[in-house]
């Protein structure tokens, strides 16, 4: 299969590739980071995460590509397309997105994510795309709302891979449906 690359301003998103696990390993055992996500991974865990997003791609023609800043190539995170695997997005497209730490607050992830969805809805048939995260992750919500997508408060859930009880638990849903995108 080919290298996947979509180009979005100042970001281009892309296939996987060997030499991405240490600097996506940093982003994944910051504390600052991992806070509104889950535990902080090592390097193992985030290897078995860059095969498995290797997989999804190989499977499905999409998955969350690695995110570089385009001025200099800097694996800056990740930004793309997942298949959902639980209630309320099981069988569901849901878009998602992580940076590192000095990258926040720079448009980086709004830029990727709305070149992302375009894809999404030019290349795919899908109704809707959806989007979840852990109630108190704002920087998430605000880049949903940023897309147009809307806040399903009826689709709250507790999330079936962190233990009841954990702040992480409680997480909301977004949808974007088909008619309501807007495409740059």
């Amino acid at each position: 299969m080919a290298e996947f690359r979509l180009e979005a301003g100042r970001t281009v998103m892309r296939s996987w590739r060997e030499d991405d696990l240490e600097p996506f390993c940093a982003i994944n055992s910051d504390p600052a980071v991992m806070a509104t996500l889950g535990p902080l991974m090592s390097q193992s865990e985030v290897a078995g995460l860059i095969e498995r997003m290797q997989r999804i791609e190989a499977e499905n023609g999409y998955t969350a590509w690695v995110l570089e800043r385009r001025e200099d190539g800097r694996l800056i995170g990740w930004c793309g397309l997942i298949p959902g695997t639980f209630e309320p997005i099981l069988g569901k497209t849901e878009i998602g997105w992580r940076t590192a730490r000095n990258c926040w607050g720079r448009g980086y992830v709004s830029e990727a994510a709305r070149a992302a969805a375009d894809w999404f809805f030019v290349n795919r048939d899908d109704a809707s795309l959806w989007a979840i995260t852990s109630t108190g992750n704002a920087r998430s919500r605000a880049v949903m709302e940023r897309l147009v997508m809307s806040y399903r408060p009826d689709l709250d859930f507790d999330h079936p891979r962190i233990a009841a009880g954990d702040p992480l638990s409680k997480h909301i849903t977004y949808e974007l449906p088909r008619e309501d995108w807007q495409p740059v």
